[in-house]
Order: structure tokens, then C-alpha cells, then sequence
């Protein structure tokens, strides 16, 4: 099938043995209609036949690659232009066709009024008849040359062309390489969910939890009930991330605010959002009180002789506040609890601490935790006003490793409060529980204080728990998921 180019005023045709191309219209869209822009012809649209050929792309080719100049057709001469050099060159043939004949007459006239003319007017007329033809040939001969020289030129402009192709082309591979590299730089260094998904240590560093896994089930755990919260600047991953970081590094928030990118306001209003979120929905699920049979079922073979209905190990655990306490919050505290006790616990210890009761299971988990009170309340007040004897069953078995002043209270219940008998056993125990309380303190800094104002006043009256109370039951919590049990050995 002979195909015409579609250009205005293009004459080139597909004919066998031509060197031109001829090219189809794109099927992209946009290219397509860049193409047919290009063209430029009012109200016309390709069809299937259509074509364009290869001397309207600067390399003689079309490139597929969307930064070369030879995307797109740019090889044109407007119409206009076409019908001038049209008519320019009509008037030369028919002026050169005139000049013919006027020689042809002035010949045919001399042959008849001079019979043909003497050897000597013939000369000079074949001289100047051969110096015409002479200049005629060099006319002709300058012009090829001059055509040659253009030839040359304009090959030498595709040469050009297809070589800056070639070089854009090298130049665009090596830029989406140092892109890529740039990108995967920006990600191991952000603060982002692809940074930590296989990068375990890191998780570990900035959550405290032990790999990805865990952390993205804490994710899908808390998702549904972040719904509410506003930080437009940052994702439901990263608010996670964020409170986490503060439990586990004790970062100001400032700090925080300058990592993310976002206002220490943002950063305040996160946190505490947060932490209430995972005080509802996640501190049930991972501290709790077990069954008793699940309690003997796996009670350490330490405990299993001798205090065979062991429920709990408790003790006490204080946390000293950033800035004294005043009257007024001391009197707000113990009114949690009560009057203020006849006797202190601990020995008279400073009410510019927070104490608070903690539950450890035999198995090393943490099972209860109280809300915090003033360092100068003592243990018994602390034990009665906490709800911690509720969770207690007839003919439990509390153990401490010292007196805490709970006999009473506790046998109320039905159960039995005992104190290690031993030195050897009762220095085991106790450092059972110290030991589950350092875990705790030292995966998350922020409870070893001390403890910001802001995080100590009573955000709700239903639970009277301060935001710190929060903070600690979710550190425990946290604790619980990371598989780290310290059985009593």
C-alpha cells in the first residue's frame, strides 16, 4: 500500500526503494494529540492509513522516549511558505522558457534577413553562446554545491541531535538511579513505617517492642478507635510511633516536635490521646488477671511446693515528680484515697513522689497495677484504695518480699497474705518483682521519672486516673506483649 504524508504541503510518498520512513500516529492519547497538534491542520483527525514521515523529526527518526526532542514532529514549513517557493519557481521556468524563445526568434531572423549570417558574427555569437553556457554550468554547479554544503549541514543537525538523544537519555538513567538511592537514603533515615518493617533493632530502639510484627498488631489493635483524632500532618502510624518514643526514650516534647515536623502543641495533644486510647483498648487486653487454674497450671516449680495457691507477688514501685508537690495536689492525691493514714508506708517516705502497687503473676507478667498516690500514703491505704483486693479469690495466697501491712485486708477477701519466712526465699522474691519492675522501668524511661507536671493531673473523674497513671499501666501493658517473662526461679 502506497501511503502520502499528511503534512501540508509534505509531497513525499512511500515508493519502493526510498530511504524515509513513515510513521503511524501514536496510540497514547496525550502523544497522539501533541502530534496532531503539530500537524496543524484545522478540524482534521487520523485515521488508520495516515502517516508522517521521517523528514519531519530532526534525527530522521521518531524516539519513544518522552524527553527527546524527536518525541514529537518538529520538522515544519508553514503552508505559507510552501505556496511562495510554489510560485517563485513557477516564475523562473517560465522566464528561462521565454529567454528560449526569444533566442530561438532572434536566430531565425538572422537566417533569413543574412542568409544564415557571416563566420564572424556567428563567433561572437557562439562565444557568447558558450559563455553562457559556461556560466550556465557554473551556475548549475555552484548551485549543486550549495546544495551539498546544505545537505551536509542539515545531516550534520540529525548527527547532532540523535547524539544530545542519546546523551539525555544516559543523563535521565543516571538521575532516576541517584533518585531511587536518595529515596531508600530519606526512608532508612525517617521516622516511617517502611524504615522500621525490617529493621527489627530499630523497632526495638525507638518502641521497645521486639520486632515489627508485634508492632503492627498493636497498630491494627488501636487503628478503629484513632478515628477521632487530629493531626492532619501525620499518619496513624506515626502517632503511634511518636507516643511510643516518648514512653520509651523520655523525649521532650519538643524534641519529638522537631523529628516530625510538627508543633510541640501536636506533639502534647498526640501523647495524651494516645495514651488514653491505649489505657482503653489495649492495657485490658494485655494486663490482667488470671484464672486460677491457668495460674497452677503454669506455676514455677520454685513456687509449686511451697506456696502451691500463690496468686500474686506484689510490692511497691515510686516515681519522683519534676517539680515539688503543692499543698494543693497533695490534698487532691489523698483524696483518692481517703484520709490521710495514722502511719506512712515505706518508712516516712517524700510526698514529692508518686508510689504506685504492682501485681506481678509467678509467671513474671505484670497483673494488676494501681493509679498513683503521694509517697508519704501508706501501703495498707495504697492496697485498700486501689481495687486490687477485689481481684482476690477465697484461699489465694499473696506473697511479698517484706511486710507491706495488708494481713488484715487481704484475709478480709478469704485469702492469705504471707512474707517470705526465709532470708534466701524472701530475697528471691523480692527480686522476682524488682526484677520485672526494672524491666518495665528500663524499657520505658519515662517511668523512672522524673515526672512532668502536666502528666499528673486527673484528666478523668469516672477512672481518677492522672495521664501518668495511664502512662504506666500502658508501659506495663507494653511490657506484657514483649514476651519477656522473668519466672521465679
Amino acid at each position: 500500500m502506497v501511503h502520502t504524508c499528511v503534512v501540508a504541503g509534505c509531497r513525499n510518498r512511500r515508493t519502493p526503494g526510498t530511504p524515509l520512513s513513515f510513521y503511524r500516529f501514536p496510540r497514547d492519547p496525550e502523544r497522539k494529540r501533541r502530534w496532531i497538534a503539530a500537524v496543524n491542520r484545522r478540524g482534521w483527525e487520523p485515521n488508520d492509513g495516515s502517516r508522517l514521515c521521517s523528514t519531519h523529526f530532526l534525527s530522521g527518526k521518531q524516539v519513544k522516549n518522552p524527553r527527546s526532542p524527536d518525541y514529537v514532529p518538529s520538522v515544519f514549513s508553514s503552508p505559507g511558505n510552501l505556496e511562495v517557493a510554489d510560485k517563485q519557481e513557477a516564475r523562473v521556468e517560465a522566464a528561462n522558457a521565454l529567454l528560449f524563445l526569444q533566442g530561438q526568434g532572434r536566430f531565425a531572423a538572422g537566417e533569413q534577413g543574412h542568409g544564415g549570417g557571416s563566420p564572424e558574427e556567428a563567433e561572437p555569437a557562439a562565444a557568447a553562446g558558450e559563455s553562457g553556457s559556461s556560466s550556465s554550468s557554473s551556475s548549475s554547479l555552484s548551485s549543486d554545491e550549495d546544495n551539498e554544503s546544505m545537505g551536509d549541514g542539515k545531516r550534520g543537525r540529525f548527527v547532532h541531535a540523535a547524539d544530545m538523544a542519546v546523551h539525555l537519555d544516559d543523563a535521565l538513567l543516571a538521575l532516576k538511579k541517584e533518585n531511587q538511592a536518595l529515596r531508600e537514603s530519606v526512608d532508612r533515615m525517617s521516622l516511617s513505617e517502611n524504615s522500621l518493617r525490617n529493621d527489627a533493632e530499630k523497632v526495638k530502639f525507638y518502641t521497645g517492642l521486639p520486632n515489627f510484627f508485634v508492632l503492627e498488631t498493636v497498630m491494627w489493635l488501636l487503628a478503629p478507635h484513632m478515628d477521632g483524632m487530629k493531626a492532619a500532618k501525620l499518619s496513624k502510624f506515626q502517632q503511634l510511633l511518636l507516643t511510643l518514643m516518648r514512653l520509651r526514650l523520655d523525649l521532650r516534647n519538643r524534641d519529638l516536635a522537631y523529628r516530625f515536623g510538627v508543633k510541640v502543641g501536636t506533639v502534647t495533644r498526640t501523647v495524651h490521646q494516645m495514651v488514653t486510647i491505649m489505657s482503653s483498648s489495649l492495657v485490658p487486653t494485655a494486663v490482667f488477671w488470671p484464672s486460677r487454674a491457668e495460674l497452677r497450671k503454669n506455676l514455677p516449680a520454685a513456687l509449686r511446693a511451697s506456696h502451691p495457691d500463690c496468686a500474686v507477688i506484689v510490692d511497691c514501685f515510686k516515681v519522683p515528680f519534676e517539680e515539688p508537690v503543692s499543698q494543693g495536689n497533695q490534698e487532691q492525691h489523698r483524696q483518692r484515697v481517703g484520709p490521710p493514714p495514722g502511719a506512712l508506708g515505706g518508712g516516712g517516705a517524700s510526698p514529692n513522689v508518686l508510689k504506685y502497687l504492682i501485681g506481678v503473676a509467678p509467671q513474671g507478667v505484670v497483673t494488676f497495677v494501681s493509679r498513683g498516690v503521694l509517697g508519704d500514703v501508706s501501703d495498707k491505704s495504697l492496697a485498700e484504695g486501689c481495687g486490687f483486693l477485689c481481684k482476690l479469690l477465697p484461699g489465694d495466697v499473696v506473697l511479698a518480699g517484706r511486710d507491706l501491712d495488708i494481713d488484715d485486708s487481704v484475709a478480709a477477701r478469704g485469702a492469705l497474705f504471707k512474707t517470705a519466712a526465709a532470708p534466701a526465699e524472701a530475697a528471691g522474691v523480692q527480686r522476682h518483682v524488682e526484677r520485672v519492675i526494672s524491666m518495665v522501668k528500663h524499657r520505658y524511661a519515662m517511668l523512672t521519672g522524673p515526672v512532668e507536671s502536666p502528666f499528673t493531673a486527673v484528666c478523668e473523674r469516672a477512672s481518677n486516673l492522672s495521664t501518668f497513671d495511664k502512662v504506666v499501666q500502658v508501659a506495663c501493658a507494653l511490657n506484657n506483649l514483649c514476651i519477656s517473662a522473668a519466672p521465679l526461679e
